[in-house]
């Protein structure tokens, strides 16, 4: 278990043993608690182990390859992969397109709205029990999502969110990967096939934070969703710290449609600092409309599960999230030093949830919910840059939380690995 876990790391997809251990029961006992593994043999885990890891290599291609969530950062609802796991082992055959789509279509609905952030084992019990039977299958697992969270269809209201934790950050990832969304440096398309290290793709601030910040723009506007796009390394650096009003001309003329592609409000008004706040509402728009229409796509037509009126936006504003490159930089520098101790990696941008609606409260930097020693020690967040209402939703939930990373290494090397000050 611990060689294929460091095969998918290499890949960068980080999990733990107890995800995967999931998987091994959902193809052995169609349960998601671990109880009911304690009656199989060796040689039944190993066959379970075996189809486990086969099913999750196939959903990882699909999940990369047709939505072009390709690394752990953007990789959310994880704890959907082994419910995909269970259906994949019930089935036999080559998977036609429209049937491999719809249960893709299945788990980026799942994970934009929670659906196992919450009430984990509860939830993947319930949609493994959707697979079951001479009724289960794909549309009543699809039903029980729709009855659980009300419509599917997304509003512009739903890229409200920001920072790198925020929901909807990996479905931006996923439209800029699966559409037509290109480069403003070289005006290729950022497909999932380029190469070399400039050519990663890297956040970028559409307006950058430095001349919002200079007019007392606020720090969640400064890092919304709506301000951010996907660029290449060697793009994000030519641009620097330019306004739009300055820079979109620009890559207009050498590349025609390459702001189109990237959501970008066509009227040069709304590109002025000064616009902001309408610049931001205008691009929710055009996102709430593409996202959609890459959803029809996954349904190949059969458009029912998007029918009727979306979720009320009734969420209340989450707190806490990683907002730069930096940051998110650091705290994976903080998560390799906890590996080299021996100790399980936490969790980048830990989502945390109202465990039955799944709605987000708020974004812990990293985390390790179950303890740095699993459930013997207490949960704990580093929470870096975080405001008093993000530390607090921390300590109510039980996580010990650190605010920088001096204090969080000499809790673990006193209290947890027991190296002398």
């Amino acid at each position: 278990m611990k060689a294929k876990l460091k095969e998918w790391a290499n890949a960068e997809f980080h999990f733990n043993l107890d995800w995967l251990l999931r998987s091994v029961n959902t193809v052995l006992t169609g349960e998601a608690r671990f109880q009911f593994l304690h009656d199989k043999t060796a040689e039944e885990i190993q066959d379970g182990l075996k189809r486990a890891t086969r099913h999750v290599d196939t959903s990882l291609n699909m999940i990369s390859g047709r939505l072009g969530l390709d690394h752990d950062q953007v990789f959310f609802g994880r704890f959907g992969v082994p419910v995909m796991v269970r259906y994949l082992d019930g089935r036999a055959g080559p998977m036609p397109a429209p049937e491999r789509d719809k249960l893709l279509f299945w788990f980026v609905q799942a994970a934009m709205w929670g659906r196992f952030s919450g009430s984990t084992e509860s939830f993947i019990d319930q949609d493994l029990a959707a697979l079951e039977g001479p009724d289960g299958g794909l549309d009543k697992l699809l039903e029980q999502l729709r009855l659980w969270h009300g419509g599917l269809r997304v509003e512009p209201g739903h890229f409200t969110g920001w920072s790198l934790g925020a929901r909807f950050y990996p479905v931006l990832y996923l439209m800029t990967r699966m559409g037509e969304a290109r480069d403003w440096g070289s005006g290729l398309p950022l497909k999932a096939s380029l190469r070399g290290r400039m050519s990663r793709l890297e956040v970028h601030h559409i307006f950058p934070k430095a001349q919002l910040y200079k007019k007392n723009y606020r720090r969640a506007e400064v890092n919304a969703l709506a301000n951010f796009c996907f660029l290449t390394k060697d793009t994000n650096l030519v641009i620097t710290d330019r306004l739009p009003e300055e820079y979109f001309p620009a890559v207009e003329a050498a590349h025609p449609g390459s702001l189109a592609s990237q959501w970008i409000p066509a009227d040069p008004a709304l590109w002025k600092i000064e616009r902001f706040r309408d610049f931001l509402e205008a691009r929710k728009a055009l996102l709430a409309d593409e996202l959609n229409r890459r959803m029809e796509e996954l349904l190949h037509g059969d458009t029912r599960w998007l029918a009727g009126p979306a979720a009320a936006l009734s969420a209340p504003a989450t707190h806490g999230g990683i907002t730069s490159e930096a940051e998110d930089e650091e705290l994976h520098a903080i998560n390799d030093w906890v590996e080299s101790q021996g100790l399980p990696r936490g969790v980048v941008a830990f989502d945390f949830a109202d465990p039955q609606s799944g709605e987000q409260r708020a974004v812990f930097d990293l985390a390790w919910p179950s303890g740095l020693q699993e459930e013997l020690s207490q949960p704990v967040a580093v929470l870096l840059h975080e405001d008093a209402a993000t530390i607090k939703a921390a300590s109510e939930a039980g996580f010990r939380a650190f605010t920088d990373s001096k204090s969080f290494k000499r809790y673990v090397e006193s209290e947890v690995v027991g190296v002398p000050n």
